[in-house]
């Protein structure tokens, strides 16, 4: 039973190490194709943190409940990392919407080919942001083509080899269920909660 234990322990820092270093935006060397849709996820499922819970549609039979960015960063919480299967779980189980908020940076992550953005009360730099984050499911991939394709507007690139902090922030708006990951290496300093919206879609507006 100790043995048994102690493989599901090594097995479960294996696995949040590997995602810690998948969320901190290495491409380790692998080159996507620019197509979104056709980006093919090298991390296993095992070594995603709360795989099953992230990876869901968004209901579309649910009315979602109007916030804003400073709201999710005022949400408790957990001390300690939620367990590496645990189910979506109170809050995480609401659609969300946010109708002003300010795109400040955005990439591919190569690893599990989910769209990475993080998103601020205002267009200021410097003020807190939260993390939301597209998918690779196949039900997100027009979302995942559109962002692609507004930004391009803006004359931002966006694949797994280009993206980042954007010149200047974008307005945009934000449709997506609360997601509660782990304290790590997730993005820019500006990132400032632990909550996520993830899945989630975005549309830049005028």
């Amino acid at each position: 039973m100790k043995s048994r234990y102690r493989l599901l322990l090594i097995c479960a820092l294996l696995a949040l190490s590997f995602r810690m270093l998948a969320c901190s935006g290495q491409d380790f060397g692998v080159l996507q194709p620019e197509d979104l849709c056709k980006c093919l996820p090298i991390e296993p499922d095992i070594a995603d943190y709360r795989h099953a819970a992230k990876h869901m549609p968004i209901p579309n039979n649910m009315p979602p409940v109007e916030i804003t960015v400073t709201d999710i960063l005022a949400w408790p919480q957990d001390p300690l990392p939620l367990p590496i299967d645990q189910p979506r779980k109170g809050r995480e189980l609401q659609v969300f919407h946010v109708a002003n908020a300010f795109l400040q940076e955005t990439s591919v992550n190569s690893a599990d080919c989910d769209v990475h953005m993080e998103i601020s009360e205002t267009a200021d730099k410097n003020t807190p942001r939260v993390i939301i984050e597209t998918p690779v499911d196949s039900e997100f991939c027009s979302a995942r083509q559109q962002i692609q394709a507004q930004l391009k507007q803006h004359n931002f690139r966006l694949d797994s080899q280009h993206g980042g902090e954007l010149p200047a922030a974008l307005p945009l708006q934000v449709l997506g269920m609360a997601f509660e990951d782990f304290d790590h290496s997730r993005g820019s300093a500006q990132v400032a909660t632990i909550w996520e919206l993830h899945p989630a879609t975005v549309n830049i507006l005028p």
